[in-house]
């Protein structure tokens, strides 16, 4: 689907024409540089690579460097492909935030928050067993029983249990498009999106 990059700024609410306050998440969406176009005679499928985010030449490989100059523009720091963009596009051509229209529904695509090493209260919102009297020591959001005793005498796989937590992709479906900042390449989305600030997001119709 049509498609942007853009870079997560921060959440603010704005009112609407009722005077109700809605919360919103503000996005940098775009402006994104056609890398590279995808055709079936070439690739094997059609799509479009779009760029977004200057890099420095230096922090580049060589072969990148040549990518982007094909396209006539300097190195980008994320790079992504969309399957069947709506309009056709050259190389070269630049897509900007005008391609949202308010009122309209997006899908918005990014890494969660790391959370780091969580037991299973927190990770898998387990309640926790036991009480708090009669002598309970310190297993108050323990997990429990994680497996049986003579048969089958392991764990199962897949159980949930205490580990790394967030840093996950994630992705919000038919999130509305509160207003569209052209001049600014702004994009306010109705709710939160995954990711912290200034954190790569997806934006897709």
């Amino acid at each position: 689907m049509s498609g942007l990059i853009g870079r997560k700024i921060g959440m603010t609410s704005i009112f609407d024409e009722n005077g109700k306050n809605i919360p919103c998440t503000v996005i940098e969406a775009g402006p994104c540089v056609v890398t590279q176009v995808r055709t079936k005679g070439v690739d094997g499928y059609e799509a479009l690579q779009l760029g977004f985010d200057d890099k420095k030449e230096k922090q580049s490989t060589k072969a990148a460097v040549g990518h982007f100059k094909k396209a006539g523009t300097v190195a980008k720091k994320k790079v992504v492909e969309f399957k069947y963009f709506e309009n056709e596009h050259k190389l070269g051509e630049v897509i900007t935030v005008d391609l949202f229209q308010e009122g309209e529904f997006v899908d918005v695509q990014g890494v969660s928050k790391g959370k780091g090493f969580q037991g299973v209260v927190k990770r898998h919102g387990f309640g926790g067993v036991g009480q708090a009297t009669h002598g309970q020591h310190n297993r108050l959001r323990a997990p429990g029983s994680v497996g049986a005793s003579s048969y089958p005498s392991r764990v199962f796989k897949g159980m949930r249990m205490a580990g790394r937590m967030g840093t996950d992709n994630v992705t919000i479906q038919n999130l509305r498009v509160l207003k569209v900042v052209a001049d600014k390449n702004l994009l306010l989305v109705k709710g939160c999106v995954p990711g912290h600030i200034n954190s790569y997001v997806i934006i897709q119709k």
